[in-house]
């Protein structure tokens, strides 16, 4: 073989080398490639895993937010299958809320019935005008009671209720004693029409009469813009002279719970609400508290088989108020103290044992039972602390209203204690 021939093949070994080389280079450029191509992925994957995992964490966090939170939670209640509240739980949660709205002063205003006249200071309030709408401003009370003397005509009573109850910031009830005989305001101011008396009509012996008398009473005072009457009377008049003779149906319990059921039936249809009065009962006397202590030594078994079932009876159909009158029975409370001012009978009897949860009243604060011997401030706090959620009448309706705001202030009474109270009193107000 020539030197030429030699060169040759010592090139084309050269050129073989070189190829192999190239090959093996190209091929760990792809294996390097393949490697990272690989390592993006898995890393790629790997990150696109830990941002699912953060945003499944965010997503729990806020679940988590929203069940703790206090205000989420009402709108999952029916999720949950929480119970729809009652129209009645709704009613009672609306006027909870009124209350807690007023201000001390305007709750303790709304304990008090009173006259036109304690209101604004005039002798015979016959018309509303500035008086009414500043005295109404100042003490916003809880109602209005109108007798014979503001009572001139048909159009002046009405114009004079409805200019009064435009000036109030609160429902109030306008209220009257019309119960037909001699307590008869607006007839006897010739306004409306003559009723019997209840006696007249237990002894004519048809119970339909005293429902009628109801209707009819109820039908003219709603034409007014009255809304509640202190009537029918629920005493029984059960001994000789009694004080009450003329003013009851009759001396038998069953008689005189199916004539007082049926006038409070009349008048409750028209609109009117009654006012069963005067709780023990007073018909067992022949003293007049309205001149000074009348006292009875019944017991309470005396009382419970007698009078006790006619305001039972008024109870069960349906009654919203009764009125505590001013009687001593010292075997029934415990003490002399006039009946207005037991808890005994009020909180544990009335209250506790007869199951009644209605407004109570009581009797005219200004009523000599009571103005004799104790001041108004001091009547009108002590009828709270036995159960009282309102107070008619007192003889100083400022002084009684300057007590009872010191004894919410001193913690003689508590305010809740007066909150339950008004709660009674708007349940039957914005019932109507």
């Amino acid at each position: 073989m020539d030197e030429n021939q030699l060169l040759e093949q010592e090139k084309r070994e050269n050129r073989r080398l070189r190829r192999k080389k190239s090959q093996r280079k190209a091929y760990l450029t792809m294996v390097l490639l393949l490697v990272v191509l690989t390592a993006v992925t898995v890393f790629g994957m790997i990150l696109f895993r830990n941002m699912q995992q953060e945003e499944l964490l965010h997503s729990q966090e806020k679940i988590d937010e929203m069940l703790g939170s206090e205000e989420a939670l009402p709108t999952m209640e029916p999720m949950l299958g929480t119970p729809t509240p009652s129209p009645e739980e709704v009613f009672d949660k609306t006027l909870e809320e009124k209350i807690a709205a007023m201000t001390l002063e305007e709750k303790v205003a709304g304990l008090f019935i009173v006259t036109p006249e304690a209101l604004t200071g005039v002798d015979a309030a016959t018309q509303a005008g500035d008086k009414t709408k500043e005295a109404l401003e100042k003490y916003p009370v809880g109602g209005i009671i109108y007798f014979q003397k503001n009572m001139k005509s048909a159009s002046q009573l009405e114009e004079l209720i409805s200019k009064t109850v435009s000036y109030a910031k609160y429902p109030l009830f306008i209220a009257v004693d019309e119960e037909g005989g001699e307590v008869s305001r607006l007839a006897k101011a010739g306004i409306g029409p003559k009723v019997d008396s209840a006696a007249k009509i237990g002894a004519a012996g048809d119970v339909d009469k005293a429902y009628q008398a109801g209707k009819t009473i109820g039908e003219n005072l709603v034409k007014y813009g009255f809304n509640l009457n202190f009537a029918p009377v629920a005493d029984i008049s059960n001994v000789e002279k009694s004080v009450m003779k003329d003013r009851a149906y009759s001396s038998d319990a069953a008689t005189a719970s199916t004539y007082v059921t049926s006038m409070m039936l009349g008048m409750d249809e028209m609109g009117v609400t009654s006012c069963l009065k005067h709780f023990p009962g007073i018909g067992c006397t022949t003293q007049d508290t309205h001149d000074g202590m009348a006292t009875t030594q019944r017991e309470l078994h005396e009382f419970g088989a007698n009078e006790f079932k006619v305001f039972q009876a008024g109870m069960e159909a349906g009654t919203q108020m009764i009125m505590v009158g001013h009687i001593s029975a010292p075997n029934l409370t415990g003490n002399d103290e006039p009946c207005v001012f037991s808890k005994k009978l009020i909180t544990d009897i009335l209250r506790i044992e007869m199951k009644y949860n209605g407004v109570v009243i009581s009797d005219a604060l200004n009523m000599g039972a009571i103005s004799t011997y104790y001041g108004s401030d001091e009547a009108a706090v002590m009828a709270l602390k036995a159960g009282c959620d309102m107070l008619l009448m007192p003889e100083s309706f400022e002084k009684a209203y300057a007590g009872v705001l010191a004894a919410i202030l001193d913690g003689t009474i508590s305010e809740e204690r007066v909150n339950d109270s008004l709660k009674r009193v708007y349940r039957i107000k914005y019932s109507e």
